[in-house]
């Protein structure tokens, strides 16, 4: 996966003002200026980009997933989505995407989910809320500021029943999403 910040435009990765290549299971975060354009790319496809947002100068106003469902009437995160805070306001705005609907409902994984999921043999395995867990601790955060996420290129389905699958992921390599934050932002991914 590649994190992209830029001045808002049609994004062009060679005047980027910053590009990060992020290894897979390792977290990461940033200082995202207003006004600046916050560019995530699935480098491989049917990659899940777990993501949370705080106010940078107040790490208590964080992203609000079920402000941000209410908001928009969507149970997905598309192109025009305002992401919204636990305090009401828009801190970011989709202005590119081209991989699909991004789920905001299943939260990060755990090593407990996992667990459950896919069996004891993966306990000790790490974990996205783990990441978190490390990437927040930097800000002087704690497992009590990980609220639930945005799982950028991540498909789950709302079936006909009102349950949510997980299923593979329909992003391809390249597939990007782009967001210009409407407020000083730390994106923790």
């Amino acid at each position: 996966m590649s994190v992209i910040i830029c001045a808002p435009s049609k994004l062009d990765p060679a005047k980027a003002a910053q590009t990060f290549d992020i290894p897979a299971k390792k977290p990461w975060s940033a200082l995202v200026r207003k006004g600046q354009t916050l560019r995530i790319v699935d480098s491989r496809g049917q990659q899940a980009v777990d993501t949370l947002f705080y106010n940078a100068a107040d790490f208590s106003e964080r992203y609000s997933a079920n402000d941000t469902l209410r908001e928009q009437g969507s149970a997905y995160v598309v192109m025009g989505t305002k992401l919204v805070s636990n305090e009401g306001r828009v801190m970011a705005r989709i202005v590119a995407n081209t991989g699909g609907a991004h789920d905001t409902s299943a939260g990060a994984c755990s090593c407990e989910s996992n667990t459950v999921r896919f069996g004891h043999h993966v306990k000790y395995q790490h974990a996205c809320r783990e990441n978190f867990v490390l990437e927040v601790s930097k800000y002087g955060m704690s497992k009590r500021d990980v609220v639930p996420n945005i799982n950028f290129f991540m498909n789950v389905p709302v079936e006909p029943d009102g349950k949510l699958a997980i299923v593979d992921g329909e992003s391809k390599p390249g597939d990007y999403v782009e967001l210009v934050a409407e407020i000083e932002l730390v994106p923790v991914v």
